[in-house]
């Protein structure tokens, strides 16, 4: 029983030094500063500029093929070559088909002149009407195969179908070709094509009434990385209305003339400035690092906010839509200029000092995904 007893009074003292044993001790360690990489929420005015990789086209394009099959007889350009509206590019061996036609010629030399004598015959009684009939459209038949065999001579000639340069040859001299085989690609470079994807979110603020008066409120221009300080305008061509299957972003399509202090060609990559600064689009839509949203002690999306003045951090509840690659859209509870924690938060409690990481030290990041929608 003294043993017991002893075992007892000791097993308290244990507890009472340790500050109770009903209960883990809640301490904060208030003097730890952790480092955080974090994420900045764009004000209105910092967050209207947003840049896009884009790629360079030829304003008009256009791949030429032959109509009928045959043996290729002549190429008559060489890529980079200049060629004019109407001008031939290449030919097919006409031999085949001009047999054709000179078949269908006899056949219709024949129909016309029975037909001619028919005419004359049924005005004198001397022929039913059944055979005029026959020979008249025998007549129409012969006449129509006769076109279509001068069509079929006519496609074995390969024109261009207006002014632009030669870009590809896809295929060799004397080669056998089959009809609508592509033979060469050929481009009008003199206007230019740029071409960029943006973000379902950027376009969800969109309306049917502020659609039209975004093309000429959103300043948009063009750089080259080769090229420094260059920045060009653009004019607004096209935009899709159905995301790409794959990436849920739309095709945006800007024009601009080609340019005589540099060679800018089809395929060049190229970087898109657009300047929202005049258009406001009601959205209120933030798309942030899917890494700063986690779930508090019900499951419920929040993130870390961080307090600038006190350099401590706060848990604020939000409100996400979609996730789309490694970033997902916050509806609510998110303001522009709040800083909030993309790494670490399970490790964060509410009030903890924090110190922000160098930029060298924080991950990429792509511009486009660090401003305000």
């Amino acid at each position: 029983m003294y043993q017991s007893n002893s075992a007892v009074f000791g097993l308290a003292l244990v507890c009472l030094s340790l500050g109770g044993c009903g209960e883990p001790p809640t301490t904060i360690q208030t003097d730890v500063i952790r480092p955080v990489k974090s994420f900045l929420i764009e004000t209105t005015a910092s967050g209207a500029i947003r840049t896009f990789p884009a790629r360079i086209d030829a304003g008009r394009k256009a791949e030429l093929a032959f109509r009928v099959s045959g043996v290729l007889k002549q190429v008559a350009v060489k890529e980079g070559d200049q060629v004019q509206a109407g001008q031939q590019v290449a030919a097919l061996d006409p031999t085949d088909l001009q047999i054709v036609y000179n078949d269908r010629k006899a056949n219709f030399d024949k129909a016309n002149s029975n037909f001619t004598r028919a005419k004359e015959l049924i005005k004198q009684g001397n022929i039913s009407k059944m055979d005029f009939d026959k020979l008249e459209a025998d007549f129409k038949s012969s006449g129509a195969a006769l076109k279509a065999a001068q069509q079929d001579l006519n496609y074995t000639k390969l024109t261009a179908p207006f002014n632009g340069t030669i870009a590809r040859l896809n295929i060799d001299n004397f080669e056998e070709v089959q009809a609508k085989q592509s033979i060469l690609v050929l481009q009008d470079i003199s206007e230019l094509e740029v071409k960029f994807d943006v973000p379902e979110n950027l376009l969800r603020g969109l309306t049917a009434e502020n659609r039209e008066s975004a093309k000429d409120d959103v300043t948009v221009s063009v750089s080259f990385a080769d090229i420094p300080g260059s920045s060009y305008p653009l004019t607004f061509r096209e935009i899709t209305t159905q995301a790409d299957a794959k990436t849920q972003t739309f095709q945006v399509t800007y024009t601009m003339q080609r340019l005589k202090s540099a060679n800018i060609l089809p395929g060049m990559t190229a970087k898109v400035t657009v300047d929202f600064s005049k258009f406001d689009s009601g959205s209120k839509v933030f798309s942030v690092p899917a890494s700063a949203i986690v779930g508090d002690y019900k499951l419920d999306p929040q993130a870390w906010v961080i307090e600038t003045e006190s350099m401590t951090v706060k848990p604020r509840a939000v409100t996400v839509g979609r996730l789309s690659g490694e970033n997902i859209e916050v509806f609510e509870g998110l303001m522009p200029g709040d800083r909030i924690v993309t790494a670490g938060t399970p490790f964060l409690v509410e009030g903890m000092k924090v110190r922000l990481m160098p930029d060298k030290e924080q991950a990429l990041q792509r511009p486009e995904d660090l401003k305000y929608q």
